[in-house]
């Protein structure tokens, strides 16, 4: 992923910071993400959100809304209608880039702000939200009395999530009387609806709400006990990998020829977490997995090892092998399972006179079915062919290349 930092027009003349992401390979869709009320587009949630999708060949835009952030003018002076109009303005912006949304993302009162402009963007064709109120007013609620005041002074500072900030008469006019109903029963996008049952900003029946007034397509999904913000990293990654997965089903995301030299195209793996060792495995659009390091290897034991992969390519490779032959000869196979086991022995165990370690997998198969010996023994002769064991028995060639990014990160 490499990353490009500009500036927009917002809805009053304002420069808007954002923040493109670009995935290393082509670009297949591209998203548009709003943050939450008072927050900004560099919160964890949104980060890995990004990041997932880049993994998934999606250009990623986030952006702090007018005040907040990096960004410049006065949040006092904004109102719902204005962040639904800075949408508008990075959508513009996009598809004057070639980058058209497809995908709209919003969080929190941004989800509220999504729903409302998506049906004004032609070129979105789904839309997720996050902890999204159904009725934008819902945030005037943790103002607690300083509603009083901002009608008597016409702002005050409210505290929320730990920081200050100034809210303005105008602000809580609009977004009290913004309706939502109308724009999600006539949006024409499919919709996930994401929230978290114990979510103590927007409580649980907003997602409700949002997804009776929704047409079909429409989709729930629960965050069981994450909080508003998607502050843990396993909820976030949760969030992400869910969004990457649904969007698919609802967006043209074809993947370009292979390189040449590559047949089953690049299998590419991207660090996600810098302080340990969880890492995104992508091959094209539709296939994602997650790599890691067990606990006790300081790891999070998020995703299988990579000797787990190498086990898991030998199983998978065996399997298809044997149905491949069994089917030819139409045999009686009725189901295959291979069991796979990875250790490091002294060669000398192996068979050889050396005392260096090599590495050895062992591999259990069933064959389930009314399969005579003769026909048994032939099917394990037939794994030893699979593809993946001849490669590890013969060994392989591996060159590398350095390449440097084109942006920062």
């Amino acid at each position: 992923m490499h990353t490009e930092r500009f500036t927009f027009e917002g809805h009053g003349g304002e420069d808007l910071a954002a923040r493109l992401d670009m995935p290393d390979g082509p670009v297949l869709a591209t998203a548009l993400f709003a943050h939450c009320f008072t927050c900004s587009k560099d919160i964890p949630a949104a980060r890995r959100i990004a990041g997932r999708l880049t993994a998934s060949g999606f250009a990623v835009l986030r952006f702090d809304f007018t005040g907040l952030g990096h960004s410049s003018g006065e949040f006092a002076n904004t109102t719902f209608r204005s962040n639904v109009e800075d949408l508008h303005r990075a959508a513009a912006h996009l598809a004057g880039r070639g980058l058209p949304p497809s995908l709209m993302i919003g969080h929190s009162l941004g989800g509220a702000a999504v729903l409302r402009a998506a049906p004004d963007i032609d070129s979105v064709k789904a839309v997720a939200t996050i902890g999204a109120p159904f009725d934008p007013s819902h945030v005037t609620r943790n103002f607690g009395g300083a509603l009083d005041e901002i009608d008597r002074n016409g702002t005050a500072e409210v505290t929320l999530g730990g920081r200050s900030i100034t809210i303005g008469r105008d602000f809580v006019a609009d977004v009290s009387a913004a309706k939502l109903a109308p724009a999600i029963a006539g949006m024409k996008k499919a919709l996930l609806v994401m929230h978290a049952p114990r979510d103590s900003v927007v409580a649980l029946e907003n997602a409700t709400e949002i997804f009776l007034a929704a047409k079909h397509p429409k989709s729930f999904v629960t965050l069981d006990t994450a909080d508003h913000l998607i502050s843990r990293a396993e909820d976030a990654e949760y969030a992400a990998e869910v969004i990457a997965a649904w969007a698919a089903r609802y967006l043209d995301l074809a993947a370009p020829a292979p390189p040449p030299g590559a047949p089953e195209g690049v299998v590419r793996v991207s660090e996600a977490d810098a302080e340990g060792f969880l890492q995104d495995v992508v091959s094209g659009p539709r296939h994602h997995a997650l790599a890691d390091e067990p606990l006790s290897y300081g790891g999070t034991d998020r995703g299988m090892s990579p000797y787990g992969f190498l086990g898991a390519a030998l199983g998978a490779c065996t399997s298809m092998t044997v149905r491949m032959y069994a089917r030819r000869k139409g045999w009686p196979l009725e189901h295959i399972s291979v069991d796979v086991t990875h250790d490091k022995v002294h060669a000398q165990d192996a068979g050889t006179q050396d005392a260096v370690k090599v590495d050895r997998f062992h591999r259990v198969i069933r064959l389930d079915g009314a399969l005579d010996d003769d026909q048994r023994a032939r099917l394990l002769e037939i794994a030893d062919k699979c593809p993946v064991h001849k490669t590890l028995e013969a060994g392989a060639e591996v060159t590398t290349e350095a390449r440097k990014e084109d942006g920062p990160a």
